[in-house]
């Protein structure tokens, strides 16, 4: 994600370029509401801008670049740049491409950007939270947000450098985290996507100790925030969720329609043995027999993983395993990647590395499958009447709008004709046709 960030109010005038995923996205939303609530202005473009801020990616080597040649970008046409998030824990390596940046801090840097702006360019004032609304700023739309209940995880998967960017996990107090909730409710959000490095695992690092919502005590798990949160009446859908056998408490809730039936799981691989080089937190045989329990229980219930194809030392049979598991699970969202070495990750000494065209030839048989699953998955919900949530309209001047099923920017969306609705309305509509990723419906 790349959004130069817009806003008109006097100076002193800050840029702001934020990169990378709904994490990231929710670091820059705070950096953002603290600019704001101290008086700077957030300029629409470099020229206007006094100084740059550039929250950035590390996690994958186009990430990096991305990053990189947004720094450039910053420093070609402003000149005073303040770089932060998770390439930043490589300050070196930012520096010795661009030596003139004033700054470099890691990511959840908060404080510490506010100290590097604040010696470059002094606020105005001091803070008042009225010059900002009770819910911040956002780069989202009005009636979505991102609800970040913790940082870092506890995982060491042998592809993934987070933790080394972003530390072991850390989970927010779940009154604060409600109470953020409500905030964003009665500021109109209708939908809130619940997000974290390792969802299930919330507090785990507080031992589940009990805290205070509303003054009321409540256990710190993903359980209970779920079902707190459940009682907003607006959508809470839930992302990066590791199959644990406790998530199995979310779906009554499911079947209550206090949570969205969805879940956003990464599970990787579906061979046991790449699912150890991965030092994966799951088994593939348990995930199937959860997956059909949970939909004997919510027999709508949507599921989306990603998957990493070409993993070193991954064989044509453990590959085509992989497809075995994709056909049995019959997940309607998949996303997956070639294997990529990321500086730092420990599968990069595996041995048996997969050659780049095998690794690309194998990506294309694997989303060629999975294309075919979500078409049939997709196909069965025509004539089904479903609630949607309108997002806006597209050039064409159709109606986009997203069923409990579809995450923003990720997922498919419900085309919906000769409709007229402002964004941030609940429809309720007839499905009647569905392409490869979308579905197509008129107005009940």
């Amino acid at each position: 994600m790349n959004k130069l960030a817009q806003m008109s109010t006097p100076e002193p005038r800050v840029g702001f370029v934020s990169l990378g995923c709904p994490k990231a996205l929710v670091d820059s939303e705070q950096i953002l509401s603290r600019l704001r609530a101290e008086g700077y202005d957030i300029a629409p473009d470099y020229a206007g801008s006094d100084l740059v801020v550039v929250n950035t990616c590390g996690f994958i080597d186009s990430a990096i670049a991305e990053s990189l040649d947004a720094i450039g970008e910053a420093m070609a046409e402003n000149g005073r740049v303040i770089v932060t998030g998770c390439l930043g824990r490589d300050a070196a390596r930012i520096r010795s491409a661009y030596p003139g940046v004033l700054a470099v801090t890691g990511p959840q840097a908060l404080e510490e950007v506010m100290t590097a702006v604040h010696e470059r360019l002094p606020p105005p004032h001091d803070p008042f939270a009225s010059l900002i609304p009770p819910q911040g700023i956002r780069l989202t739309p009005r009636h979505y947000a991102y609800l970040k209940i913790s940082e870092g995880c506890n995982h060491r998967c042998s592809f993934c450098i987070i933790p080394s960017l972003r530390g072991d996990l850390v989970s927010r107090p779940i009154g604060e985290v409600v109470a953020e909730a409500e905030r964003l409710a009665a500021a109109g959000v209708r939908e809130l996507l619940v997000i974290s490095q390792d969802t299930s695992a919330y507090g785990a690092d507080l031992r589940f100790r009990t805290g205070f919502v509303d003054g009321r005590p409540l256990r710190s798990d993903i359980a209970h925030l779920a079902a707190a949160l459940g009682d907003l009446g607006i959508w809470v859908r839930l992302h990066y969720v590791y199959p644990y056998p406790h998530v199995d408490r979310l779906i009554p809730l499911m079947a209550e329609e206090r949570l969205l039936p969805y879940l956003d799981m990464p599970l990787q691989h579906g061979h046991p043995r790449i699912l150890k080089a991965m030092r994966r937190p799951a088994a593939a045989e348990r995930v199937l027999e959860r997956i059909r329990r949970w939909r004997g229980q919510v027999p709508e219930l949507v599921l989306r993983s990603t998957f990493i194809v070409g993993f070193p030392g991954e064989t044509e049979a453990e590959f085509e395993a992989l497809l075995d598991f994709l056909r049995e699970a019959q997940l309607d969202r998949v996303g997956a990647f070639a294997y990529s070495p990321v500086d730092g990750a420990a599968a990069n000494a595996l041995p048996g590395a997969v050659p780049e065209a095998e690794r690309q030839a194998r990506l294309e048989t694997f989303m060629a499958v999975q294309a075919g699953i979500s078409a049939t998955r997709l196909q069965e919900r025509i004539g089904g009447r479903e609630t949607v949530l309108v997002d806006g309209r597209d050039e064409d001047g159709t109606l986009i709008a997203r069923s409990r099923g579809d995450a923003p920017e990720i997922d498919g969306v419900v085309q919906v004709a000769g409709a007229d609705a402002p964004a941030g309305s609940f429809l309720e509509v007839e499905i009647t046709g569905a392409t490869e990723h979308d579905l197509v419906a008129r107005v009940v």
